[in-house]
């Protein structure tokens, strides 16, 4: 049993706490441990009802860590003020904030100070709405860095199941980070007070525990009376303890509490006195702690209700204004409620209530107390807070909190400042605050010429974290009449994309039609026209390709790049013409037409949000797929560098690292591009599996390891994450179904293969095709050459036709690979010879290495082998390398002789 003086009641809820404090102990020794091999970090999690001892339980954390020589930093979640984003987050790196001038926290969070800046605070959020993600990954690498600076660092977290979304965000990804932080985290909470996606959240960190989360238990008898003998003296006798804890139930926060209300009233702790402890205990909790309150006086009880109002950031001054009363007065209040252990002052601790901060000594005290303020008044009362807040320059956001809390009533000015309040939650990464307070603006209800802008403002706020829920909002929006052209153009748009990563991009592709309609000749009707064609190219079905493509040609022709939208527009038809096929010289000479003077045009930029990331993946692949690698390979590493330094660390980054493996892969760099694609895929599975920034990042990892000859490892990812039909709506770069035939045929499924690849065929819709992009021909060829050796030579004259069309080296040198391996002797190694030729000047050497071997071992060339050899190695494509050494083994007698 953990010992306590008599006069320890701070330390009382410790006793029976042995194997959590040596849970604690040990974790904080770790921690300072300079001879550990590793620099692993930790969390220990702690559970239990309301009152068991965990806040308790983290304030001797607290001491064990300080005597160690550890920072600690503390942190508590409140139950009025969940709906507060960052809120925890905030009071936790307080201490760090506090002590950092401006430019030492630029210098210490680097790139990431205007990314999580905003979130904590200490500086203005940026024009650009913030991406959630990205702004949780620049908290986790502040306090990564900040852990640094300040080792050995604890980090304490109480009542967690209160904490705002946006920490337990946060701190979910901060615990899987821990393996290569020393940090202690520890966290209490009670378990089932959290929902949905806090609930969720909370998960995830358990799972991050150095061991199971510990669940706090009452009392035993023995442990009560070892308590009462310890606070009220050694003649305390059993039937008083008995009923001690009879009464309590064991819980410590009510033992601890009733303890003192005996020691107040002077009661003797023997049996005769035990029928008075009842009637004690409940004046420590609901009614009773309310009556206890109500006897400090008027004022006192106004300060308290005000001070349970404000909930978090509790100062005299903002509870004087609040409760409406003079600042000496307040100040006597703060006093009292102090000495009658209701308030305490926060930390730095013994700071007199005037110089700092004031929170309730026990959230159970905190709740009590704002649930005992008369209904209509605590509604009267969160409406002047949120003046309160508001004159005291504190902001939209800080004040919407208070006017969640209001009944609606045609305030016009209500409806303003949720709005103002949710531009303000959308700057610093908060969007499902803003959602919070523009919902609300909705319920008041805002002016009909309002409404639709609500709703609008509504399907932005949520447009990078629910897709579905944007398209509700945004269509309410624009069946509603008021939106002018400019909005009702951004929203249609914005709706467009937010059905194209819903998987809906049919009804995306009709709405914005339907718009066009609907809009006179101009700047706003070009622009959809270019989004509406923006998505019909990436729409695989392409029923009406032929007439679509000379429509988009035809619109395109009348453009020179004056503008976005004809950029837009040239972009798009390089992009058509690209996937179709058509000649690639003209391909790069209409894409390069929509840059300016080769780089991307303002406002066309990577994390410019009017036209989106597919417009300009569309252009990088044009060029991937030209030949012109250099130049995709800079727009992709641009966007990879753009992003990380804008901190987007969610789909936007999976798709950069998916298109820079691309790039990687049609380079020859296969290590590189495997590496980029796995990268790509993890973020991928953050955002959610099915979507088609999922796919991109699948499809181009199953098709790099298949280069590699790592077939196995292939087959093993493609069942793993799902990479089989039915395909998703939109084009899948590289080709979805070649990817897939190839697949089963290297696995020995052959009639899989064929089937998949058929698939491909009749998915192209009999139109021209461009066939490195999709190179279905030829694959199909190669494995009905043994079967149906006709079929197998028209598929491989088709290839060559379109090859010849496009023009482009690696496709000629790719369509003469598939036509060498149909045949043999003399024609084989003349086929195959200039395929190494085209393919010596293509920018794709893993296509250049290919062809080497084929050629080597058509002419029995040991020369030709040793050089494909070298280049498979430098690829790392090992299974090119295993033929071409298979090869020279078999000729090697040959040689010899």
């Amino acid at each position: 049993m953990t010992e306590a003086r008599p006069d320890a009641v701070a330390s009382a809820s410790l006793w029976e706490r042995d194997a959590e404090l040596a849970a604690v102990t040990e974790a904080v020794d770790a921690l300072r441990d300079d001879s550990a091999p590793s620099a692993a970090g930790s969390l220990l999690m702690f559970t239990g009802e309301a009152g068991i001892g965990k806040t308790a339980l983290l304030t001797e954390t607290r001491r064990i860590a300080e005597s160690r020589g550890c920072a600690v930093w503390s942190a508590r979640g409140g139950e009025t003020v969940t709906s507060v984003p960052f809120n925890v987050v905030r009071q936790l790196l307080q201490p760090a904030l506090v002590s950092l001038m401006p430019e030492e926290a630029r210098e210490y969070l680097g790139d990431w100070y205007d990314i999580a800046g905003p979130a904590l605070g200490i500086t203005e959020p940026g024009e650009r709405q913030a991406d959630p993600q990205s702004v949780c990954e620049g908290l986790v690498v502040a306090v990564s860095r900040l852990a640094k600076r300040y080792w050995p660092l604890v980090l304490l977290i109480d009542d967690a199941h209160w904490a705002d979304q946006e920490t337990l965000r946060w701190l979910a990804a901060f615990a899987e980070r821990l393996a290569d932080l020393r940090v202690l985290v520890v966290v209490a909470l009670r378990p089932g007070d959290a929902a949905d996606e806090s609930a969720r959240q909370l998960d995830t960190i358990a799972a991050a525990a150095l061991r199971p989360a510990d669940t706090l238990r009452a009392f035993t008898p023995d442990a009560t009376a070892g308590l009462t003998r310890a606070t009220l003296g050694a003649h305390a006798d059993d039937p008083f303890c008995r009923e001690v804890w009879a009464v309590t139930g064991g819980n410590p926060y009510e033992t601890v509490e009733l303890l003192a209300k005996v020691q107040d009233s002077q009661l003797p702790p023997v049996e005769d006195s035990a029928a008075e402890l009842r009637p004690l205990n409940r004046s420590a909790r609901g009614n009773g702690l309310v009556a206890r309150l109500e006897s400090l006086g008027l004022e006192a009880t106004r300060f308290a209700w005000a001070a349970a109002i404000l909930g978090t950031g509790i100062t005299v001054d903002l509870a004087a204004r609040l409760a409406t009363m003079r600042h000496e007065e307040a100040l006597r209040c703060a006093e009292l409620l102090t000495t009658a252990r209701i308030l305490t002052p926060s930390a730095p601790a013994n700071s007199p209530p005037e110089e700092g901060e004031l929170e309730f000594v026990h959230p159970l005290i905190a709740s009590a107390v704002y649930r005992s303020i008369p209904d209509g008044l605590r509604t009267a009362m969160h409406g002047i807070a949120a003046q309160v807040v508001t004159d005291c320059g504190l902001g939209a956001a800080a004040a919407s909190r208070h006017l969640l809390e209001v009944h609606p009533e045609d305030d016009e000015e209500l409806v303003e400042q949720m709005r103002e309040a949710a531009r303000e939650h959308v700057a610093v990464g908060a969007p499902e605050a803003a959602r919070r307070c523009l919902e609300r603006a909705l319920l008041e209800p805002p002016l009909p010429e309002v409404r639709p802008y609500v709703l609008y403002e509504l399907g932005c706020a949520t447009l990078l974290t629910a897709p579905a829920t944007t398209i509700d909002y945004l269509q309410t929006a624009l069946a509603l009449p008021g939106l002018d052209r400019d909005a009702r153009v951004d929203a249609v748009h914005r709706l467009s994309q937010a059905l194209l990563h819903n998987n809906q991009l049919e009804e995306a592709i009709r709405t914005v039609e339907a718009e066009v309609a609907r809009l006179d000749p101009g700047p706003s009707r070009l622009r959809l026209q270019a989004v509406h064609h923006m998505w019909e190219s990436v729409h695989v079905a392409g029923e009406h390709s032929p007439d679509r493509s000379r429509e988009l040609a035809e619109l395109a022709a009348t453009c020179t790049g004056r503008d976005n939208s004809e950029r837009a527009l040239l972009i798009l038809r390089g992009f058509d013409a690209m996937t179709h096929g058509e000649n690639a010289e003209e391909v790069v000479e209409v894409c390069d037409r929509a840059l300016v003077n080769g780089r991307l045009a303002p406002g066309l930029g990577w994390t410019d949000t009017e036209w989106g990331i597919e417009l300009l993946l569309m252009l990088g692949s044009s060029y991937v797929y030209t030949d012109r690698l250099d130049r995709a390979e800079s727009l992709f590493k641009e966007a990879l560098d753009v992003y990380d330094s804008a901190g987007w660390g969610g789909g936007h980054l999976a798709l950069a690292h998916a298109y820079v493996g691309l790039a990687h892969r049609r380079r020859g760099r296969l290590r590189s591009a495997e590496t980029s694609l796995r990268a790509s895929l993890r973020l991928a599975e953050r955002v959610g599996r099915g979507l088609p920034l999922y796919w991109s990042a699948t499809c181009g990892l199953v098709d790099t390891l298949l280069a590699r000859g790592h077939v196995e490892e292939a087959w093993s990812i493609a069942e793993r994450y799902g990479f089989a039909p039915p395909y998703p709506a939109t084009i899948v770069l590289p080709d979805t179904r070649s990817v897939r035939g190839r697949l089963l045929l290297a696995v020995g499924r052959i009639e899989e293969g064929i089937t998949e690849l058929e698939a491909a065929e009749k998915a192209s819709g009999g139109h021209g095709h461009n066939p490195v992009l999709a190179p279905w021909a030829g694959a199909l060829a190669r494995a009905l050459a043994a079967t149906d050796p006709a079929r197998a030579a028209e598929l491989a004259a088709l290839t060559r036709r379109q090859a010849e069309l496009f023009g482009t080296d690696t496709a000629i040198g790719e369509a003469l690979r598939v036509a060498a391996s149909l045949e043999t002797g003399t024609r084989a190694v003349s086929l195959s010879a200039r395929a190494v030729r085209y393919l010596e000047s293509s920018p794709c050497a893993y296509e250049h290495a290919a062809a080497l071997v084929e050629y080597g071992i058509a002419a029995r060339s040991a020369a030709e082998l040793d050089r494909g050899l070298t280049l498979a190695h430098a690829c790392g494509a090992d299974g090119l390398a295993a033929r071409a050494r298979d090869a020279l083994d078999e000729n090697a007698p040959a040689r010899s002789r």
